[in-house]
């Protein structure tokens, strides 16, 4: 899972908005962040860690150009080294940049055309190289002629072609434009924003030779949102499964469904991903986990437990917590304080680093939690790990009782997408029955959300709407078979060894 964010502005330069977008998409990436700028030449800088600590004032101002891309990386593909860090960039032809958000489920057997048969030579082990290889490939059969819209629509209907699996991907093409597309299946989201150009923030020359003649946008194109509210755009929509949009030198706007299909959108970015306040594909993920809570109630209330007060795990479950004590007639507390400069446990590298995390990111409040029957609600359990720690900080904290509701069904199946979740063996669910999982975290009682109940929450008003819910029932979108999943965990457990065996170095 990776943040993705593009910006094309009249005549400001755009490295500042991309790092106050990117900010804004921290949450879906903390291994490194990265920005490509487009003015004379291209400037590029990334690194590993967040983005406040990639870029200072002093390499912000060589990120000169009113063109760029960014990205914050959360790896699933590769031993996530700083080789890794996006955006990429070839030389020819043009000069293209690319940042993407997904994972694909071919790298491996793409990579090996792209060395073997179309002779391009790749320098890392991130899978949006493939991708920004096979549309360099085909933009290079038009670089005799002017660019057009055609060219873009081309070479994007050449990746939907050879690149299988996930992907929401923004590029920028030196000194021709900015490009967008989302995968044949929509399953990660992706948004596009515009604003007009208003004369006072353009130069006097600009404004009469340009502005009077007809209308200018300034563009974006962001994973969430909520990158584009930060930055000041408020009319903005959904990129289509299967569309590609070019904005070209002229800032107009070219838009083209290379294949109509309704969103599989990922349904784990509503449960977890995604920030609250972010809108994906007409659903507010703030009013789907409020709904959660309430689907979540009826199962709660199907038990037979007395819990005295919810407390919600920060941050991802505090609406779906708050929606279920209302359901219950009880209180909702703060029971567990967390510390805002610990990253997402669920991102982090290895497991080891997860059970301590936990203790660094939480503190229960002993006053909210001695002696009384609590219901902790959690988005969903993966691994285990944290909501093992948890239940025994609150016990520790002198709970009577410890019950756990959690707003997803259990976790079964690999994530092949772009989520931290490649291998079966890592789920503490895999071949276990509910009791035996409760048992295993420490809680007296553990009620999951029913699969039903996750669609319809998540839905609400839109009652066509399909999502992937691969993770939860091994359908796959794509096709994904047996043996796709058994070379994928293969390769994810030989990334996860070099990288253990690097931090041991």
């Amino acid at each position: 899972m990776c943040g993705v964010l593009g910006l094309f502005y009249f005549n400001q330069p755009v490295a500042p908005d991309l790092v106050t977008g990117l900010i804004a998409l921290q949450h879906r990436g903390q291994d490194s962040a990265g920005i490509l700028t487009s003015d004379v030449t291209l400037h590029l800088k990334k690194g590993n860690g967040l983005v406040s600590r990639v870029f200072n004032e002093k390499n912000l101002s060589r990120l000169t150009g009113s063109l760029g891309i960014g990205h914050t990386r959360y790896p699933t593909i590769g031993p996530g080294t700083s080789e890794d860090a996006q955006p990429f960039f070839v030389n020819h032809p043009y000069g293209i940049g690319m940042v993407h958000n997904g994972n694909l489920t071919n790298y491996f057997t793409l990579r090996h055309e792209l060395e073997t048969k179309d002779l391009r030579q790749l320098t890392s082990f991130c899978d949006v190289e493939p991708i920004l290889n096979v549309f360099a490939s085909e933009l290079e059969k038009y670089r005799s002629e002017p660019l057009k819209p055609e060219h873009i629509y081309q070479a994007v209907k050449t990746v939907f072609q050879r690149a299988k699996g996930a992907y929401s991907v923004v590029a920028l093409i030196h000194q021709q434009g900015l490009v967008a597309f989302r995968d044949p299946s929509g399953i990660r989201p992706l948004v596009l924003g515009k604003r007009r150009v208003s004369a006072e923030h353009s130069s006097h020359s600009l404004r009469h030779s340009v502005l009077r003649k007809r209308p200018v946008y300034e563009f974006a194109v962001a994973s969430e949102s909520v990158a584009l509210d930060l930055i000041g755009f408020t009319e903005f929509r959904d990129v289509q499964p299967g569309e590609v949009i070019f904005i070209d030198r002229h800032h107009r706007l070219h838009h083209h469904l290379l294949n109509s299909c309704k969103p599989r959108t990922c349904i784990f970015e509503y449960v977890y991903f995604a920030r609250p306040d972010s809108v994906i594909d007409g659903i507010e993920v703030y009013e789907a986990r409020l709904r959660l809570g309430d689907t979540l109630a009826h199962e709660v209330m199907r038990r037979n437990i007395q819990p005295e007060i919810v407390i919600p795990v920060p941050d991802t479950a505090r609406p779906a917590g708050a929606a279920l004590a209302r359901a219950l007639n009880i209180e909702m507390r703060e029971g567990l304080i967390k510390n805002r400069y610990i990253a997402r446990t669920f991102i982090t590298p290895a497991t080891i680093n997860r059970s301590i995390s936990v203790r660094q990111k939480l503190n229960p409040v002993r006053s909210q939690i001695q002696n009384k029957n609590i219901l902790l609600v959690d988005d969903s359990i993966v691994r285990g790990t944290t909501s093992r720690e948890i239940v025994q900080m609150v016990r520790e904290a002198g709970a009577r009782h410890v019950y756990l509701a959690v707003t997803a069904p259990p976790l079964r199946f690999p994530c092949v997408y772009g989520i931290d979740m490649m291998t079966r063996g890592e789920f503490i669910a895999k071949g276990k029955t509910e009791s035996q999982i409760a048992r295993l975290i420490g809680v007296d009682e553990l009620i999951y959300q029913s699969y039903d109940g996750l669609i319809q929450a998540v839905r609400g008003n839109y009652r066509d709407r399909q999502f992937c819910t691969a993770c939860f029932n091994g359908n796959y979108p794509t096709g994904i078979t047996e043996r796709d999943l058994r070379a994928l965990e293969a390769e994810r457990r030989r990334w996860m060894e070099q990288a253990e065996k690097k931090k041991s170095e």
